[in-house]
């Protein structure tokens, strides 16, 4: 029996829980494995390959190739583990946070430096602010769970 999750309500926020870690585990062992130089070597060489060692699902192993890291959080990965991908192929977290947000690294930088995005209309699923599922890259994934007030 699925638990009551009010913070599912919060827009544009995948909440890592238990759930998201089980079904995430086998990506997030993926990322955890491109610690190791041989590893991320193999990975280079050959994506398709190496990401066919794991058990993760087709859609987990396409939001690698494509790095889209909204879609790949949504599958259960960990932010924090899927930062390995990223390195990998030599981002900044700046760089692959300003990706998943829409922006580029300097409107990114930008952004936070001056305080962040607001939390008016930000803080729940039908409120008019930016962060919006509906104005996110992440938002078109699914848009389909999102309530509509």
């Amino acid at each position: 029996m699925a638990l009551d999750k009010p913070y599912q309500d919060i827009p544009g926020t995948i909440i890592f829980d238990a759930e998201q870690s089980r079904k995430g585990y086998w990506l997030n062992q993926f990322c955890m494995s491109l610690m190791k130089p041989e590893n991320r070597t193999r990975f280079k060489a050959d994506q398709r390959a190496y990401l066919n060692e794991w058990p993760m699902s087709e859609e987990q192993r396409q939001s690698v190739i494509d790095m889209d890291l909204n879609r790949a959080m949504q599958l259960g990965g960990n932010i924090y583990f899927l930062a390995k991908i990223g390195s990998t192929h030599g981002l900044s977290f700046q760089q692959m946070a300003g990706s998943m947000t829409g922006m580029t690294e300097v409107e990114y930088r930008a952004m936070m430096m001056a305080g962040g995005r607001s939390a008016e209309g930000n803080r729940y699923i039908g409120e008019d602010g930016d962060a919006q599922a509906h104005r996110q890259p992440q938002g078109q994934h699914h848009a389909a769970g999102v309530k509509k007030d």
